[in-house]
């Protein structure tokens, strides 16, 4: 431990026993007649121990005290005190000296003044070193915690990935199944269903490569100045065919009081692409369903799907994808955006809405949904005005 004292007295007799006194302690001391001298030795070597008298010409101790405080308030001060100056010595406390000892100086009160002094640095310096360890400790179980959450998530990928690959798979064998059972009885309608059961897997197989090796890139928003009505017509022009196809309804609902802002016009259209490709698929009619999978109860007459935009205080648009289709149950509907998890059965992969939920993230937009059994769902996504383009790409 750093063991100097800088004593400071006007009285070069005191200055002298009390050098002696303090190194016969075990102190290095050092000595100033004054506060000017006092303070230019003490930013010069930064003692640990200020031992002042608290009357002296020129700057006293106190306001002595009060600069080195403002300098390094871990500075232990100790002020030395005539019997008649006891409101000067409490004055010193509120100010922060450590203690005081009143003249003529008892040996023995002194020590003890000084061991008090050091007793409060060394538990100081204690404190910062359980601090800093404290803080290389949580970094550590932060690291840990972190990593283990990683491979929690690997496992959970891999476990989700493993049961969409199942699916195709189960797909594939069914389809094979019917294939085996048409060349048998030489009939040409097994033989086709068979076939559209395998090219639909196949094109799974594809889609679902693709839609990995896009979810897992480090994907860059790209914004642009754009009408956020744009996504939702174009969508609907691509989509409109498979809705007739289907017998499903498909409308817009578009809000003329949206102003255009930047955002990811492709990351958008992605995101509505495939909410309102679910929807198509919640509201079909049964008997377009696989006859190996459940089908829901839903009335097949009058069934639509309304793509809305709306101006929401506080975010640049509003959407929403409505549909009256099969809709889901409130265990379902919480699991919905977790990996892999598809309400589809054999025929999805749940990685739609994992890619829908990250390009909404990477906007610090908002996505939620409304949905109950047999009632159909209402997908929300809100996104944040961006008036000028942002100065670094935004990213994973």
């Amino acid at each position: 431990m750093n063991n100097i004292i800088l004593l400071v007295d006007d009285e070069e007799d005191i200055r002298d026993v009390l050098d002696i006194s303090l190194s016969d302690l075990g102190y290095h001391v050092l000595t100033a007649a004054n506060g000017e001298d006092a303070l230019s030795i003490f930013r010069k070597e930064n003692p640990p121990v200020v031992l002042s008298d608290i009357k002296m010409p020129g700057m006293d101790g106190i306001e002595l005290l009060q600069k080195i405080k403002l300098e390094n308030s871990d500075t232990e001060v100790i002020m030395i005190t005539g019997h008649g100056d006891m409101d000067l010595a409490i004055k010193s406390l509120k100010y922060e000296a450590t203690d005081f000892v009143t003249k003529p100086i008892n040996d023995d009160v002194l020590e003890i003044a000084l061991k008090k002094a050091f007793e409060r640095i060394s538990l100081r310096q204690q404190i910062r070193d359980y601090t800093e360890n404290l803080e290389i400790l949580v970094e550590e179980k932060t690291r840990k915690l972190l990593e283990a959450e990683r491979l929690a998530a690997i496992g959970e990928t891999v476990a989700g990935l493993s049961h969409a690959i199942k699916n195709i798979a189960g797909g594939l064998k069914g389809g094979i199944f019917v294939l085996e059972k048409g060349i048998e009885s030489d009939d040409k309608t097994y033989l086709r269903q068979g076939w559209e059961m395998v090219k639909g897997n196949v094109d799974k197989i594809r889609n679902l490569s693709l839609d990995l090796l896009s979810y897992g890139k480090s994907t860059e928003i790209k914004y642009q100045l754009c009408d956020p009505n744009k996504p939702v017509r174009e969508v609907a022009e691509l989509m409109i065919s498979p809705a007739r196809e289907h017998q499903i309804e498909l409308k817009t609902d578009l809000s003329p009081d949206l102003k255009p802002f930047y955002f990811d016009p492709e990351g958008i259209h992605r995101c509505l692409m495939n909410l309102v490709t679910n929807a198509l698929d919640a509201c079909k009619k049964p008997e377009l369903y696989e006859e190996s999978e459940d089908i829901p109860d839903t009335d097949p007459s009058a069934k639509e799907v309304i793509v809305k935009t709306l101006r929401t205080p506080g975010w640049g648009v509003e959407y929403q994808v409505t549909d009256n289709g099969s809709g889901m149950e409130e265990e379902v509907r919480q699991k919905i955006f977790q990996s892999f998890f598809s309400t589809k059965g054999t025929r999805g992969t749940g990685i739609g809405l994992m890619m829908t939920r990250k390009i909404i993230s990477q906007h610090k937009g908002l996505i939620e949904v409304e949905s109950r059994k047999d009632s159909g769902s209402k997908f929300i996504i809100k996104l944040p005005v961006v008036e000028n383009p942002p100065t670094e790409k935004a990213g994973t």
